[in-house]
């Protein structure tokens, strides 16, 4: 009977054999093709006082392929057509152009635009270059960024693309105590990892926003006066990773969720969760 065995391995073998043929192959990027990057971010955050907060943000960038090229892509990123002129005039970043090699950190290729871009907004803003990095408070604070540069790490925010999500793979995310392997989650086409946070890169973050925050109110503090005043609190968390994917292996959604827990020295402690959310949605060609 071992023939019947063995007829039997290759009946299997050739379901395997079919099943990756019908399989829809990933499409290669080709000049115009355009996708909608929105990121999301929610935070809540509770004391054990009944002190209460939160807050809500939503960014979009539109990224084009203007370039195709066999060591990599060409895109240029800009806010979408319907953003208002006013809006657009307060930011000087976009539109950018880089180079995203198939391996490596991604390259300015409009610097000089970019540079230029930026000499007229801070004369519009009545500002010199004296005035960059600090930082201001209109409606919300923000510092003040000359450098053409900054934008790629801008860029790096709404990038879906650029690591490898698949089960086995580690993901390093931000803040986090080192990479997690990312596995299985409930549906075929998702997959999720967690890990702890780093309570060092907490209280690092949580110092420079406090250096920012005494710059606003005119007060006197060094980034190391603020790092040993953090130093005192004791933090614990996790992060939660979940990317969503289309059966040809594209990443669509990417959902963390970072959650704090926060203790000061006086033994009062407060609660943050974040979630963070990055879309990527292909738009129609026109003439569809």
């Amino acid at each position: 009977m071992k023939w019947l065995s063995f007829l039997a391995t290759v009946a299997a073998l050739l379901v395997l054999v079919d099943g990756v043929r019908a399989q829809p192959s990933r499409a290669e990027p080709k000049r115009g093709d355009t996708y909608e990057l929105t990121l999301n971010r929610d935070m809540a955050q509770r004391n054990d006082l009944g002190g209460t907060g939160s807050s809500h943000d939503q960014d979009t960038l539109i990224e084009r392929v203007v370039g195709a090229r066999s060591d990599g892509l060409e895109l240029e990123y800009d806010f979408p057509k319907n953003t208002p002129e006013q809006e657009r005039a307060s930011e000087w970043h976009f539109p950018a152009r880089v180079f995203k090699p198939a391996k490596g950190p991604i390259q300015l290729i409009n610097r000089a635009e970019l540079e230029a871009r930026v000499e007229g907004w801070l004369k519009n803003g009545g500002m010199t270059r004296a005035n960059c990095g600090q930082l201001i408070f209109t409606w919300n604070a923000f510092r003040i960024d000359c450098d053409p540069q900054s934008v790629t790490r801008m860029i790096q925010r709404f990038d879906l693309t650029s690591f490898e999500v698949r089960e086995g793979a580690s993901y390093l995310a931000p803040y986090a105590q080192g990479p997690a392997r990312l596995t299985r989650g409930a549906s075929s086409l998702t997959l999720v990892a967690e890990v702890a946070v780093d309570p060092d890169a907490v209280r690092q973050a949580r110092a420079e926003t406090d250096v920012g925050v005494a710059q606003i109110m005119r007060k006197s503090l060094t980034l190391e006066e603020a790092l040993r005043e953090r130093a005192r609190e004791t933090v614990s968390g996790t992060i939660s990773v979940k990317f969503e994917t289309s059966p040809t292996g594209d990443v669509l959604r990417r959902t963390t969720v970072t959650k704090l827990e926060i203790r000061r020295p006086d033994g009062h402690a407060e609660t943050q969760t974040t979630t963070e959310t990055l879309e990527r949605r292909p738009v129609p060609p026109r003439n569809s």
